[in-house]
């Protein structure tokens, strides 16, 4: 029995279960192909589902003016005179306007130089030198969680630099993405701070509560000491499932060409370039902070003066991430010899875009099919009628919140914004299980539960995509098989640990966050 074949056998069942899906997953046509196919499966679904005169009926929240109104949603066809119009004329804004698309360019722009110029080699060997290894994962997961305070930067920053670090340890590139992955998607509504998502969701329940209480309003804070306590959850459940699932399986049945880990020793010549490249960070840092500092800065909000909400901060975070890595790059290079002059760097930048070639192809299918799913209301019509058969159970306590929490997930498999699932599933559950006796705030945090869970196994998540190419680049024959199977683990425990937290919680009796309460 040679090496292979015998790690193969050593493999727990759970294990073997993966490799089944990622086999199948993998022999799918290539993701463009795929995500083409699906795109054609939409147009036929809404055609029939329309011939049909498929429909749902209930309390929805007008996401502009937050009015409540009962609606009756019907599937939109692509079918016909105005579908196919549709279809040609939307093809261009469909990509342009495609979420990820300008974020991930933008941000690699500057990444991809922090890469060529060998400023994140150096980063990670210096990393390497005085970080314990044993904090690498929690340290990661930790990061990713903590990076929606500032929205989706943690996809196009944190996730690709996970794999890089797991490589400056001599470990699996993908488990350090799955990691990052892990912490950025599938813990999304933990944090120890509050992050935007907080009062948008916050918002729209407090319009669902008025159905019931006019009075009632839910605070952004609502949420607060649960996802404290849920981020450190969510650091340890990754760590495990990193460390003692996920990393043994891709060890047991894929090389990588990652033998030892890499060598830590940097030349005269890469610390006198990462001593100046580091304080040329710290001076942009700085630069920032100062030009932030000011009541009346360019970059807050100037009817609120807030640096976080709506402010030209926040909207031009991606820019200033991209200059974030850019700078002290371009400096360590120059300082190393890496760029010899500004042709190099402007190379660099030419070379940055070439290399995300295949995820612009891939956007391109994506954008339509997302697309495509948004104007047939296909999603919108199952959200309906799956909350009218979960309002219809008759089930109560833990065990209905634990319904919400499974139901929240699986609708999270079929619509991917959060706010937006919430503005059709609020006014059904916020008025229903206030009438039951559980507050707002509490049904907003098992809906949040849900819909982060199974964020890392949907091809409807936006940065899905983007992620199956930066698996590509540590193994070519990876697909989404290889990123489903990798990341359903994650999913899994995530629902069970943090499903089984909130029944703590509620039999505990503790508060939600300031002043808030379980029931009403």
């Amino acid at each position: 029995m040679n090496q292979k074949a015998a790690k193969q056998k050593n493999l727990t069942w759970f294990a073997r279960f993966l490799n089944v899906v990622e086999t199948a997953g993998n022999r799918l046509p290539h993701p463009i192909t795929m995500f083409a196919i699906l795109a054609a499966s939409i147009v036929l679904i809404s055609g029939i589902c329309a011939m049909l005169g498929v429909s749902a009926t209930g309390e929805m929240i007008d996401s502009k003016t937050m009015e409540v109104s009962e609606q009756t949603i019907r599937v939109v066809s692509l079918m016909n005179r105005e579908g196919f119009a549709y279809m040609l004329t939307h093809a261009v804004s469909n990509f342009t306007g495609f979420a990820p698309l300008g974020v991930v360019l933008v941000t690699m722009l500057g990444v991809g130089c922090a890469e060529g110029s060998g400023y994140l080699s150096a980063l990670m060997k210096k990393a390497v030198s005085v970080t314990p290894a044993m904090i690498v994962t929690p340290m990661l997961v930790f990061l990713g969680v903590m990076s929606n305070v500032a929205s989706d930067i943690g996809y196009v920053v944190l996730i690709p630099i996970g794999a890089v670090v797991f490589m400056a340890y001599g470990r699996h590139p993908l488990a350090g993405l799955a990691a990052a992955f892990a912490g950025v998607s599938g813990g999304f509504s933990a944090n120890l701070l509050i992050g935007t998502l907080d009062p948008m969701l916050a918002g729209i329940s407090t319009e669902a509560a008025h159905l019931v209480d006019p009075t009632y309003v839910v605070e952004p804070t609502a949420n607060w000491y649960f996802m404290i306590v849920s981020t450190f959850v969510i650091v340890a459940i990754g760590t495990f499932v990193t460390d003692r699932i996920v990393e043994p399986r891709l060890a047991a049945h894929r090389h990588t060409g990652e033998d030892a880990a890499a060598q830590t020793a940097l030349s005269e010549q890469e610390k006198k370039a990462l001593r100046a490249a580091n304080l040329t960070l710290l001076g942009f840092i700085v630069a920032v902070a100062v030009a932030a500092f000011p009541q009346d800065s360019f970059l807050r909000n100037p009817e609120t003066g807030s640096l976080m909400s709506g402010s030209p901060f926040m909207s031009g975070m991606i820019v200033l991430i991209s200059l974030l890595f850019f700078l002290p790059s371009a400096v360590y290079g120059r300082v190393s010899g890496t760029y010899k002059s500004e042709k190099d760097i402007c190379g660099q930048l030419s070379a940055n875009m070439s290399a995300m070639g295949s995820y612009i192809a891939l956007a391109f299918v994506a954008a339509q099919f997302i697309s495509y799913f948004n104007y047939t209301k296909l999603g919108t019509v199952l959200a309906l009628k799956g909350a009218a058969l979960l309002e219809r159970s008759g089930v109560s306590g833990p065990v209905l919140m634990v319904c919400l929490i499974l139901f929240s997930a699986l609708i999270n498999l079929l619509m991917g914004s959060a706010s937006a699932k919430w503005t059709i599933l609020a006014p059904v559950f916020v008025p229903m299980f206030m009438l039951l006796g559980y507050s707002p705030e509490l049904t907003q945090v098992a809906y949040r539960i849900g819909d982060s869970c199974t964020n890392l196994i949907t091809p409807l998540m936006t940065y899905f995509a983007m992620i199956v190419v930066f698996a590509k680049k540590y193994d070519e024959n990876s697909g989404i098989g290889t990123l489903t199977a990798t990341m359903l683990p994650y999913s899994i425990f995530f629902l069970i640990g943090w499903s089984l937290l909130l029944v703590v919680w509620m039999v505990a009796g503790l508060p939600l966050g300031p002043g808030v309460a379980l029931g009403i």
